[in-house]
This record gives structure tokens, C-alpha cells and sequence, in this order.
């Protein structure tokens, strides 16, 4: 299947000041952290939201050592809610290093480290750390597209909070600064401004590793309000991913302790059933039998409570086999939205960036950030 070509993205590339409407988005690279230590050059550390009164203080660092103090954050013996932090040259942390500038407040009972930068570069470390930049340029062009209509979203929603987004699974991941001979440039340069409607606004437009072969309906996953009613997909250009298929047993005993965990009681597992699925064939409902009792979850629960990465989707089937559970499944994620590698077959058979956004997201439109989206 081929699908309907259209010329609105060549159009929309030429639109002037699609970057410069895209704004800034606040990214919270660390949550809830005990401590946190910085390096850089000459680091301009100034105190936000100190004492009534208080003249705020400005100092420079090469090095910041940040942690918990009560209800304030601490920096070189001194306290407030917040600091912020500004260099000419990136600042690093955790080994990545972040441009525009940092900040660090009070997060539950931690702190977070919230990198504030414009949206378009962070979409270079939100590829980077997403995609292959060896990938097919149309691949990561419609990945800038997604990636930046998640984030704008994102942003719309949590327009009152400390940040917008956070760089992990949760979210989007985020590699901070890339080179400047990356293709991921050339990919969110060449896409400037440009996302995906639905029913002209913005939405989370999700994506996952692979499908396995058929995308899902995100009002089947994920349990928040205002989910598009994106129609599932036969995904025909999954096949050629090395996260099709997958295997994991799992010892009974083992799957026991996990629920457990996450407060499902029920001894030692002794069975397993599937006893919903949707259209896709995704486990929706997962009876779980156990020596103290039975737990009923949502599939994508079950997935949560063994590990994303471990368990790799919840298109699969299971048998049980004496003290071991066998699982075996297709795809890697949630499938809903874009299939990554399905994006990646779809550019290797010559198909452009709008066309993959239009198989992946039936019903959607084409649209750039302006001055209401863009906040």
C-alpha cells in the first residue's frame, strides 16, 4: 500500500519563521535527585526566589555541587528555590553536555535539573537520542515532525509547571548538545516549525520502536482524556526490524515477587491468561493466578511491572510450563503513532516524510507553530 501523496509539506518548508515562532521548551534532564553536580567555565550561578528582602547573589563557578536542603535547594553553602545557571559553553552533567541554559528547583522531594533551550535544538538531542542518524534523511525528517508536535504539546499542557517535559522513556528521550556535522540537523533544519493536527490542534503524537506488524489505538493504551482516535493500521513495512520478534520466560516465582511489588499479592504466580485483546491483538486484560489469589491488570500494566525493555509490548501470547512462564511476542513499545523502524522501511522504499506521517496517522493534518502554540 502506497499512501495519498500530498504537497502540503513542500509547502510548508517554505514558509517563513517557522523556527522562530517554535519558542523555547523547558526539559527537566534530571527528576527528583538528591544531589547533582555540574561542571563547565566560568558557570554565572544566581540565586531565583531567595529570602524576602534579599538582594539575589551572582557568583562563577567551574564546578556546582547541588543538593536537598529542607525545602530549598543548597549550591556552595548558600539557599533558595532555585538557581540558574548560564554559560557561554555548554554545562555538563551525567557525562552529556546541555547548551542554553540550566536551572535547578525543588522537585517533590528531590530536586530536578530543568535544561531551558529552544525548541528546535532540543528536537537535534531529542533525535539523536531517539533515532539512528544514519537512518534515511525522510525517516528523520518525519521523526522531527512527530518529536516536535509531542513536545509542543507537551508544552501547551504543562504550561504552568517548572518544565514542560522530561528527557527519559517517560517522555522523550534527550542526548543534550549534538555536533554540528549530525544529519539530525539537517533533518529538524529542513522541517522547521512544521507538526501534525488533530482536528486542528496539537496532540501527543506518540511513536514506539516497532509494531510488529499492526499499529494500536491510543484510546486502548493510554487512559487519559482527549486521545485522538487514530485508526490502528496494518503495518506492511515492519518486517525488516531486528525488534520484530521477541522471547522471555519468566520464573514464576520471579513474576510473583513483581507484582508484589507493585502491590499485588498473590503468592507465587501459577498461571497466566490473556483475557482480553484489541483489534491489534495487544493483551489488553492479563489474569494473573497466584498461591494467595488471582490479580487482573491492564496489559500495558503487566508490561510496566516486568520492565519496558524487558518486556518489549504487549502483543504477545504466554504459556506456563511447570515453574516458568514463556513469553513470546512481536514489536517493541506501546504501537501507537509511528513504528521507528517501520518509518525507516517506508524511507528505504522511497517514500517521503509526509507520506510516512500520513500512513501512521490516518486523519491527521499538516500545520506549523505559530504564536498560540509556540508558548
Amino acid at each position: 500500500m502506497r499512501p495519498r501523496a500530498c504537497g502540503v509539506l513542500a509547502l510548508l518548508l517554505a514558509l517563513p519563521g517557522a523556527a522562530a515562532a517554535s519558542g523555547t521548551i523547558r526539559v527537566a534532564i534530571v527528576e527528583s535527585a538528591r544531589t547533582a553536580d555540574l561542571s563547565g567555565s566560568r558557570i554565572e550561578v544566581t540565586e531565583v526566589g531567595g529570602c524576602a528582602g534579599c538582594a539575589a547573589r551572582t557568583w562563577r563557578a567551574d564546578t556546582v555541587h547541588a543538593r536537598v536542603r529542607g525545602a530549598a535547594v543548597e549550591v556552595d553553602g548558600r539557599r533558595a528555590g532555585a538557581f540558574r545557571l548560564v554559560s557561554e559553553r555548554p554545562i555538563r552533567l551525567n557525562g552529556r553536555e546541555y547548551p542554553g541554559h540550566l536551572e535547578l528547583v525543588r522537585n517533590g522531594d528531590g530536586l530536578a535539573v530543568v535544561n531551558e533551550l529552544p525548541l528546535e535544538d532540543y528536537l537535534v538531542g531529542v533525535l539523536r537520542a531517539e533515532s539512528n542518524e544514519r537512518w534515511p534523511i525522510e525517516a528523520l525528517r518525519a521523526q522531527a515532525i512527530v518529536a516536535r508536535t509531542y513536545a509542543a504539546y507537551h508544552r501547551q499542557l504543562n504550561a504552568g509547571k517548572p518544565y514542560h517535559i522530561v528527557a527519559s522513556t517517560a517522555h522523550q528521550q534527550y542526548a543534550g548538545r549534538v555536533p554540528a556535522a549530525s544529519p539530525v540537523w539537517e533533518a529538524v533544519r529542513s522541517t522547521a516549525g512544521q507538526v501534525l493536527l488533530w482536528e486542528g490542534e496539537l496532540f501527543p503524537a506518540f511513536y514506539h520502536t516497532e509494531s510488529g506488524g499492526y499499529t494500536e489505538d491510543p484510546r486502548t493504551v493510554f487512559a487519559a482524556r482527549n486521545m485522538p482516535a487514530l485508526r490502528p493500521v496494518r503495518d506492511e513495512f515492519a518486517g525488516g526490524s531486528p525488534h520484530y520478534a521477541w522471547s522471555l520466560d519468566v520464573r514464576l516465582a520471579d513474576l510473583g515477587a513483581a507484582l508484589r511489588r507493585a502491590g499485588y499479592d498473590i503468592g507465587t504466580a501459577t498461571a497466566v491468561e490473556i483475557v482480553e485483546r484489541t483489534p491489534s491483538l495487544r493483551a489488553a486484560w492479563v489474569l494473573v493466578h497466584g498461591t494467595r489469589g488471582s490479580a487482573r491488570l491492564r496489559g500495558n500494566d503487566f508490561r510496566r511491572i516486568l520492565g519496558y525493555d524487558t518486556f518489549r509490548s504487549t502483543l504477545f501470547a504466554v504459556a506456563v510450563d511447570g515453574r516458568v512462564a514463556h513469553f513470546a511476542g512481536r514489536g517493541w513499545g506501546h504501537g501507537v503513532g509511528m513504528s521507528q523502524w517501520g518509518a525507516k522501511g517506508m524511507a528505504e522504499q522511497g517514500h517521503r516524510a509526509h507520506e510516512i506521517l500520513e500512513y501512521y496517522y490516518p486523519g491527521t493534518t499538516f500545520g506549523t507553530l505559530d504564536a498560540r502554540t509556540a508558548r
